[in-house]
């Protein structure tokens, strides 16, 4: 995941159904009282069977997702991948459920070619042993903007019907799990009933210092009517939203930024001290089972 700044840009899409949304949640309000709380969420930008993902596979609770990026999505996912995805997917998380973990694969804003994208697709879900090792895929580098009649939205909603189409060819009545990351409130065309183009979106990505202050835009979705709000009213599963948070300075500002999130309206989160130029490369001195256990008790 890249830290961008973007824009508020020009978007074409009804302004009907930005009304409806904020006539349920307010134009900036906070997260809904939905029927799930706060899970842990876990990009880890490493090499299989290193510390930060020798760490993951003995957390309990463990987290809910954990995203793998072999060569930032472009390398083989091969043997020791595979490997790597099953043990962590054997993790059992605050819930009962078993951990997801997702493949990245990068697309340029919008501007990486369709092909190349569901090819780096097929990396990890048509593996050589016709298995799948992963639950779905984690977009990242996305547009949060619409485009000229909805064309960047559109080009996203094809890539999540390809990654359900591949997933279902290769195992039927598998639930995949498709994750976008604009790193940013995204425009609310993106969850669009019949044109969502994702399960879940990061709609913050960046430093604690611009989360507990400016950085934070006032919402997960946005369109030129309404401006920044929350988002709830697509979020019946409270599921939609992600908030990735680093340069956290200890365990106080972790809770707090944990609180923070699901105040926010994210069903899920992570904080790390971990910092630039990659945030997501080691396991947070504070630990992951400290998170996993304290946002358990959220909501």
């Amino acid at each position: 995941m890249r830290t961008r700044a973007k824009g508020l840009l020009a978007l074409a899409f009804s302004s009907v159904l930005a009304l409806t949304a904020v006539s349920a949640t307010g134009a900036t309000g906070a997260a809904a009282a939905g029927s799930r709380g706060l899970e842990i969420a876990v990009p880890a930008y490493v090499w299989p069977g290193g510390p930060m993902t020798t760490a993951l596979q003995g957390t309990s609770p463990a987290a809910s997702v954990v995203v793998l990026n072999p060569g930032n999505g472009d390398s083989p996912f091969s043997a020791a991948w595979q490997a790597q995805a099953d043990a962590l997917r054997a993790g059992v998380t605050a819930t009962g459920a078993h951990t997801k973990v997702l493949g990245y694969v990068h697309t340029g804003n919008g501007t990486r070619p369709a092909a190349e994208v569901k090819a780096s697709v097929d990396n990890y879900l048509k593996t050589a042993d016709g298995k799948l090792h992963v639950d779905g895929i984690f977009f990242d580098v996305v547009s949060r903007d619409c485009g000229a009649g909805n064309a960047t939205r559109d080009h996203y909603l094809a890539l999540r019907q390809y990654v359900q189409a591949t997933v279902e060819s290769v195992a039927p009545g598998t639930e995949e799990l498709v994750i976008d990351n604009p790193g940013t409130a995204i425009a609310d065309c993106y969850l669009e009933p019949g044109h969502r183009t994702a399960d879940t979106f990061v709609t913050y990505e960046g430093t604690h210092a611009n989360y507990t202050g400016s950085g934070w835009l006032g919402g997960n979705v946005f369109n030129l009517t309404a401006g920044y709000y929350s988002g709830a009213a697509f979020d019946p599963s409270g599921t939609s939203f992600w908030h990735l948070v680093y340069g956290v300075p200890g365990q106080v500002e972790m809770k707090a930024a944990l609180d923070t999130a699901f105040a926010r309206g994210a069903g899920y989160a992570y904080a790390t001290d971990d910092t630039l130029p990659n945030p997501w490369d080691a396991a947070p001195g504070f630990g992951f089972a400290a998170q996993t256990s304290y946002a358990a008790t959220i909501g």
